[in-house]
């Protein structure tokens, strides 16, 4: 009698908390990232804005359960984090200025929807995806999210600080603990190693004067997520058909990250686990709509905190969503983790961002570039194409906005590229 798979194994209760808050840690930063960014374009109250991120976090937590307990046909039932899809930023920002936040939770609800109908349909792009363009995703996935962890080392884009001695020695300092921790110690210990170095630098950064828990007192203690709290939807033809654009992007994005993380946990991804997930990726979207949230997406950040880990249980993950619903609902306790210093996390993020472009180049690994160096190209030319929105934000500015929601996300370009480099040069195989 075979055991269970890795990725359905329930492991004790205090590993499953720590894992999870290990997940949580890591995503937070960019959870909290797309509502601030949307209640400054809608010109949002200070108290309007902090009940948008405590949403938010409760529909993370949800969206998150939704895929990795499954229910009906939705959710793909594999260690995904759901978090704000940043390809909707550009559009949000757009309707938030013109219509509010009613109109943006018009948009998404229909978006949903339609991602919701369609996913059985676009599943279907299951056979475009051999090794070779699988690689190639999994490496700009991780690329292009480098970024990210390298800004947030320095203290955070736009921080006065930027690139300060201490930020670089805090973030420096978290790197080298995971990877001390990695060397000297075997199982759990080893496994919660991210968690621990973000612990570590917290500790280090205390005394530094680099933790603001600004708004502690103030922040209540509970705060219920009430639907439609900016009054019911409104649909605008434009905003739809925008953020539809923006669904069609997600579901490319997703696909990737499903067939990376299914390399990670080696569990082979079907049809129908593709057709689960962006079921779930619609009905999360939906739910945001109703629950003043926005559209819902696999999060790639915690793709490489799976790969460097270890943990492969999506119970882990399960338990995420279940923090994160209580971080929506008990604001004090969202102040506290959100008061982690940007270089804390980026001494995390740029181990973790680079074990994604590693598991990439793994892949690869399988791909015969001697009998057919055709391969060779399609590597290298999506790799290309998928790095212009990380190197040059503005490279496509002068295109009009709708091409510029599929322009924005490098892991979109690259997937397409990679996909029809194939096609052209192996006919699919």
């Amino acid at each position: 009698m075979q055991g269970k798979h890795p990725v359905d194994e329930i492991l004790p209760g205090r590993q499953l908390f720590l894992y999870g808050l290990q997940h949580v840690f890591a995503m937070y930063a960019g959870a909290v990232a797309v509502p601030l960014i949307i209640a400054g374009a809608a010109h949002l109250a200070k108290e309007q804005t902090a009940f948008l991120i405590n949403a938010d976090l409760f529909t993370c937590g949800i969206a998150t359960l939704i895929q990795t307990i499954g229910f009906w046909k939705l959710g793909i039932r594999l260690p995904i984090i759901q978090g704000v899809s940043f390809a909707a930023v550009t559009p949000m920002v757009m309707i938030a200025s013109t219509m509010g936040m009613r109109g943006i939770y018009g948009a998404v609800i229909i978006a949903g929807l339609f991602a919701f109908i369609f996913a059985p349909y676009f599943s279907k792009i299951i056979n475009f995806f051999p090794p070779i363009v699988t690689g190639s995703v999994i490496t700009i996935i991780g690329l292009s999210l480098l970024p990210v962890g390298i800004n947030w080392a320095a203290g955070g884009t736009g921080s006065p600080d930027y690139g300060s001695p201490t930020n670089l020695m805090v973030a420096t300092l978290v790197l080298i603990s995971i990877l001390l921790l990695q060397k000297y110690f075997k199982g759990f210990i080893a496994n919660i190693s991210v968690l621990l170095g973000l612990l570590i630098g917290l500790v280090v950064a205390i005394p530094l004067g680099m933790v603001n828990l600004s708004g502690l007192n103030t922040a209540p203690w509970l705060k219920i997520d009430t639907p439609f709290y900016f009054g019911l939807p409104t649909f605008n033809v434009g905003a739809v058909i925008s953020m539809i654009l923006v669904m069609l992007v997600i579901m490319v994005e997703s696909t990737g990250d499903f067939f990376a993380l299914g390399e990670i946990v080696g569990k082979e991804i079907s049809e129908d686990d593709v057709a689960r997930g962006l079921r779930g990726d619609g009905f999360a979207t939906m739910l945001g709509g109703i629950l003043n949230a926005f559209p819902y997406t696999a999060f790639a950040q915690n793709v490489g905190l799976v790969a460097l880990s270890g943990v492969k249980s999506r119970f882990v993950v399960a338990t995420s969503g279940i923090i994160l619903v209580a971080l929506g609902l008990f604001p004090k306790l969202a102040t506290i983790v959100a008061s982690i210093p940007s270089a804390v996390l980026g001494g995390a993020g740029i181990a973790m961002f680079g074990i994604v472009a590693a598991n990439g180049i793994r892949t690869l690994s399988r791909v015969d570039f001697e009998k057919n160096p055709h391969n060779l190209f399609i590597v290298a030319i999506s790799i290309g194409i998928g790095m212009i929105p990380t190197l040059a934000p503005e490279f496509f500015k002068a295109f009009p906005s709708w091409c510029q929601i599929i322009f924005h996300s490098g892991i979109t370009l690259g997937s397409l590229a990679a996909i029809f480099l194939n096609l052209f040069f192996n006919g699919g195989k």
